[in-house]
């Protein structure tokens, strides 16, 4: 019996293909075959929100293709991923090969020989609830951005969009934007004691209390009092605690918490992120081996791991690194309420395939993806760290000092893998601080007192990772939407990425606040997240999507008449700069590009000249003064990627440039300016024909 089977891209179906044998045909229909319409609205409102679908531009010879080879199959089954849009995408190709949507539909979550030959065994029916699901969001998604847009253009300008998710994630960058504008640092201090024991040990302790409370010292003259109170006075262990902690490994990926990982630690964006990971799911050459899928599925909000994969992994720790770093029983991680359990968590197909077994087949950006998903997934299953901590109040008259120390006394899972964090410092508990062994009653001799000033921060810009995390903490969108919705809200010059952190623009707090007045339901949270609950509600069976879609259309369709109707048109005015346009003489103004701020003729069209800003950072380019240019400076620029780079201002003629930020001091060997790779960081030469840069 003849079989096709219908995947969606070309090199799954080039993996597929090396599992079966000559009477299975695999071919592709690149993604989806219908949609709704670009030019219309494509809702019939009236006829209970009726999507009309039509052929996607472009696919009319995949479908013919398909179906040429339906018709000689003697049956076909659809094997599109195995989530809410693969399952629309069969539905799709149900509908338009005309193929029986009973017993037609295979899915997976891995692509490996056994997986693949089970599933072909198992072909079940299309799930329509989900099917729902993944209309309904579509359509609201359509409703929104289709008659939204408009209203953009008319009181704003053209080419502006809105969308239901996209919206409320700008809505959070401005807000924190506003929280940081409205911050009022406050002065506070510190007093840490550094102490000696009798045998000469020293160890560092911090005021903790006074009298039993805390005590505030919001300026100078009350740390001093602390240092005057305690000057001469004697020091003694009132309170020693000794105890073992233990600290759990993090659970295997998912969607969500790959992309932060994979942003904290490989500087992957998002978008980056699910591409190398779906290049890793779909299969890749592995040279004798043949095209080999390395990991499972990696659009999934579940933790759940098989246990098939589960035996391997415990027995390949065993076998690696010794029975005392596996727990005695599997570990099972809980997943977040409302997961989909038949889903599994991101993990290696093969856990025997280790990241250096396959670094040959793959490049770099994959092999660092894969070893990320790779080393989270074995120190899931691993023994937990075990440190010996220590807490000491040290007394001196009514003050209590604190000093806190542990020395890891088992690495466990932290052998393979620690997890990363946003803060500015690592919170690596995994470095030993060790105390004396101190004994209650103890006297200790006061060494030096330190008396240090520090002022509160204002709350942190968002970083990607940090972005996705409070969208998933909100229940803003779902794991396969986080990676568009950044591209969307950049592309569209809503908010810029600066030093890898996203500043709204003045287009986006302009388009924010002329929605959150209109449609403050939309801009809303908790509405968005209560959305979001109902459309799984429709997965579930529990829902019917057109309700779901009339409770939210009514209101909203309202609002949007009014809004037509009293909001008033928003003039943005261009900023005028002092740099004179040397074409025609006109102050050039910014403008907001793709890539940030740039600097363009107001005569537009008559005069189309443009410049980018020079952001001088007061250093001059030693190349220049060498070369006897006057003037030269280096200048922060932008590339077209996006990144920040630094150039000479006397660019063409000077065509210095350096990723690393240029400080004053120079090369003693080569006599150009040092880089430094990071706030902090030793300055170094970055010529690597220089013998004392990076190439020596």
């Amino acid at each position: 019996m003849s079989t096709l089977i219908i995947v969606e891209s070309p090199a799954k179906a080039q993996t597929i293909k090396g599992f079966l044998g000559k009477n299975y045909t695999v071919k592709a229909s690149l993604g989806h075959v219908r949609d709704l319409p670009r030019s219309k609205f494509g809702i019939d409102v009236e006829q209970n929100f009726t999507p009309h679908y039509i052929t996607i531009r472009g696919k009319g010879p995949v479908l013919k293709e398909l179906r040429d080879a339906a018709k000689k199959a003697d049956r076909v089954l659809l094997a599109t991923d195995p989530d809410r849009e693969g399952e629309a995408i069969a539905w799709h190709l149900a509908t338009a090969l005309k193929i029986d949507e009973d017993k037609c539909r295979i899915d997976f979550r891995e692509i490996t020989k056994d997986a693949i030959k089970q599933a072909v065994k198992k072909p079940r029916s299309i799930a329509q609830a989900v099917v729902d699901a993944q209309q309904a969001r579509r359509v609201v998604d359509r409703i929104v951005g289709y008659q939204l847009s408009p209203l953009l253009w008319a009181k704003v300008k053209p080419g502006l969009s809105a969308g239901r998710v996209q919206s409320v994630a700008v809505k959070l960058i401005v807000d924190r934007e506003r929280e940081i504008e409205a911050f009022v640092e406050e002065e506070y201090w510190s007093v840490t004691a550094n102490l000696h024991t009798a045998e000469k040990e020293s160890f560092e302790a911090k005021l903790h209390t006074k009298g039993g409370k805390k005590l505030p010292l919001p300026n100078e003259e009350a740390a001093k009092e602390v240092e005057k109170s305690v000057s001469g006075q004697s020091w003694v262990v009132d309170k020693v605690q000794r105890r073992e902690r233990r600290r759990h490994p993090a659970p295997p990926f998912i969607t969500s918490t790959l992309q932060q990982e994979a942003a904290r630690k490989l500087g992957f964006a998002a978008k980056k992120t699910m591409r190398l990971a779906q290049q890793l799911y779909e299969g890749l050459p592995m040279g004798k081996q043949g095209t080999l899928g390395l990991i499972t599925y990696m659009r999934t909000d579940a933790t759940r791991v098989s246990d098939e994969a589960v035996v391997e992994v415990r027995e390949f720790i065993k076998t690696t690194h010794g029975s005392s770093y596996i727990p005695g029983k599997p570990r099972q991680h809980a997943s977040k309420k409302g997961a989909q359990e038949a889903h599994e968590a991101i993990r290696p197909t093969s856990t025997l395939r280790t990241p250096a077994d396959v670094k040959q087949y793959l490049s770099r950006d994959q092999f660092r993806l894969y070893t990320l998903i790779w080393e989270r997934f074995v120190a899931s299953q691993m023994s937990s760290a075990v440190f010996d901590a220590m807490t000491v109040d040290i007394k001196v008259q009514d003050y209590i000092f604190r000093a806190t120390g542990s020395q890891l006394k088992f690495a466990g899972f932290l052998k393979i893998y620690q997890e990363g964090t946003d803060s500015a410092t690592q919170n690596d508990e995994s470095k030993d601080r060790l105390l004396p062994d101190l004994e209650v009653g103890e006297e200790v001799r006061l060494h030096k007192l330190d008396l240090n000033q520090h002022f509160t921060q204002p709350p942190a810009r968002f970083t990607e990772a940090m972005l996705v995390k409070t969208l998933e903490e909100e229940g803003i969108g779902r794991p396969s939407t986080y990676a568009p919705i950044i591209d969307t809200i950049t592309a569209r010059g809503y908010v810029l990425r600066e030093e890898k952190r996203f500043h709204p623009t003045e287009l986006g707090i302009v388009v924010t606040d002329l929605l959150a007045e209109s449609f403050p339901r939309l801009l809303d949270v908790k509405f968005t997240a209560g959305l979001e609950e109902e459309l799984d509600g429709i997965e579930e069976g529990d829902l019917v999507w057109q309700e779901v879609i009339g409770r939210f259309y009514e209101p909203f369709a309202s609002d949007l008449e009014t809004a037509y109707e009293e909001l008033e048109r928003i003039e943005i005015q261009d900023e005028v700069s002092d740099v004179i346009c040397e074409k025609c003489g006109r102050n050039m103004v910014y403008k907001l590009g793709r890539y940030g701020k740039f600097l363009a003729c107001p005569g537009y069209p008559d005069c189309k000249n443009t410049k980018p800003i020079l952001d001088e950072i007061g250093i001059e380019c030693t190349i220049c003064k060498n070369e006897g240019r006057d003037g030269g400076q280096l200048v922060r620029r932008r590339s077209k990627r996006g990144r920040f780079f630094y150039g000479c201002s006397n660019y063409p003629d000077c065509t210095y440039t350096s990723w690393q930020r240029p400080v004053a001091e120079l090369c003693p060997h080569c006599g150009k300016n040092l880089t430094i790779a990071k706030e902090g960081a030793e300055p170094k030469c970055s010529n690597k024909e220089c013998p004392g840069g990076d190439g020596k």
